[in-house]
């Protein structure tokens, strides 16, 4: 699973470069998420514009991700494909996470 960070403002920005996060990579995620996330920004925004595919352990992965940020750090996403962002409305994750069409839509001054 490869994760890269930037920070642009006072937000981190995490890229999934991944067609999917599943079962076989959850681990590997909440784990690179971890290092990644790590000492970062407030805010931090998981870019999902790759990822094509989403299971019930990718989801929960995201879930421990945003978890091990703790109650002081927010994390957002962006860029969800129609298939991911079902995923995350069906399970009503939706009303968890922050949800944006596009990392610019997330970086927009009226999303901070």
């Amino acid at each position: 699973m490869a994760l890269t960070s930037t920070t642009k403002d006072a937000t981190q920005i995490i890229k999934v470069h991944s067609d999917r996060i599943d079962a076989a990579m959850a681990i590997q995620f909440k784990e690179d998420m971890r290092n990644e996330a790590e000492g970062g920004a407030e805010r931090v925004v998981l870019d999902l514009s790759g990822v094509e595919f989403i299971d019930s352990s990718g989801l929960g992965a995201i879930v421990a991700s945003m978890k091990q940020l703790g109650s002081d750090r927010r994390l957002d996403l962006a860029g969800l494909h129609p298939f991911v962002e079902k995923v995350f409305r069906l399970t009503r994750m939706d009303t968890v996470f922050k949800l944006y069409p596009t990392l610019d839509d997330a970086l927009a001054p009226s999303a901070k």
